[in-house]
């Protein structure tokens, strides 16, 4: 189980301000580094070292990726140390929101859907020319500010296209409502696989509803593996016909797309994606 530490508490040159968050496999806390006097996100990766092999490889992964990555729209690693056996990571500290909050609040407007969608597919964009797959993408991990910036958030099942080591075949990793795929199926995941992701979330960030629901897992799982979503031009009649394409296309990019280059497809996502907001400008 992962230590307690309170606020007040220092780890190295970090002062704990505030829990941000708690997941299964740890906390992140708000922090200051007392030598520079700058507010950071420190995440605890893990209580021991020697306790769980596999989550110790998962996080070092995440750190060295991470250490990999300098992009505006991607929550840049700090550093990492080791306190008292447990593996420390420093990251970016991004005042906001997620867009899953801000979706729970209020339904997004097409400019600002397609301003934030913007920024994320830069973001992958950029993340699949150093060959990283997220493997995660969903409004949970993308970070808004209040200047209306998007951060992608955690790396932490992300891994290199180039290292067949890293593939995890057989095992089910992700967030089901947004699971491409060969994701539920445990194939390895490539970049058309966060392309799937990427329009799901683009799909609830339009119609505030999730393309499939499901009473059980397997129901939903058979649904993204057989179904096909009502257009989200069907739900919300306003949405620019180019727009509700994209985002159909993201589901079928694994079947149209299987012999073309990821960044072609995103790059004429990202031009029909500008060609949209330039129109829905005032």
């Amino acid at each position: 189980m992962t230590a307690e530490f309170g606020v007040g508490q220092h780890i190295g040159d970090y002062e704990i301000l505030s829990i941000l968050g708690v997941g299964g496999m740890g906390k992140v806390y708000k922090v200051r580094n007392v030598i520079a006097d700058r507010v950071e996100a420190m995440k605890i990766l893990l209580p021991d070292l020697s306790s769980n092999q596999s989550l110790a490889d998962r996080f070092l992964r995440e750190i060295r990726l991470l250490a990999t990555l300098n992009h505006p729209n991607i929550a840049a690693l700090r550093t990492a140390l080791t306190f008292q056996n447990q593996l420390v990571m420093i990251m970016e500290f991004v005042e906001g929101e997620t867009l899953a909050n801000r979706l729970n609040r209020a339904s997004l407007s097409t400019a600002e859907t397609v301003k934030y969608a913007d920024q994320v597919l830069s973001a992958l964009s950029y993340a699949h020319k150093q060959n990283i797959i997220h493997r995660d993408i969903k409004p949970a991990n993308m970070m808004l500010t209040s200047q209306g910036v998007v951060k992608l958030m955690d790396f932490g099942i992300a891994r290199s296209s180039t290292d067949g080591s890293l593939t995890s075949t057989g095992t089910t990793l992700g967030s089901l409502n947004y699971m491409p795929p060969e994701q539920v199926r445990g194939e390895a995941a490539d970049a058309r696989s966060d392309i799937y992701s990427f329009g799901v979330s683009l799909y609830e960030m339009l119609t505030g509803k999730l393309p499939f629901k499901g009473d059980s897992q397997y129901s939903l799982m058979t649904a993204h593996l057989n179904d096909t979503p009502p257009a989200p031009i069907t739900l919300r009649g306003d949405l620019p016909p180019a727009l509700s394409e994209i985002i159909m296309r993201s589901r079928k990019t694994r079947i149209t797309a299987s012999s073309q280059p990821m960044l072609s497809e995103r790059r004429s996502a990202v031009y029909r994606l500008a060609t949209c907001r330039r129109r829905t400008r005032p």
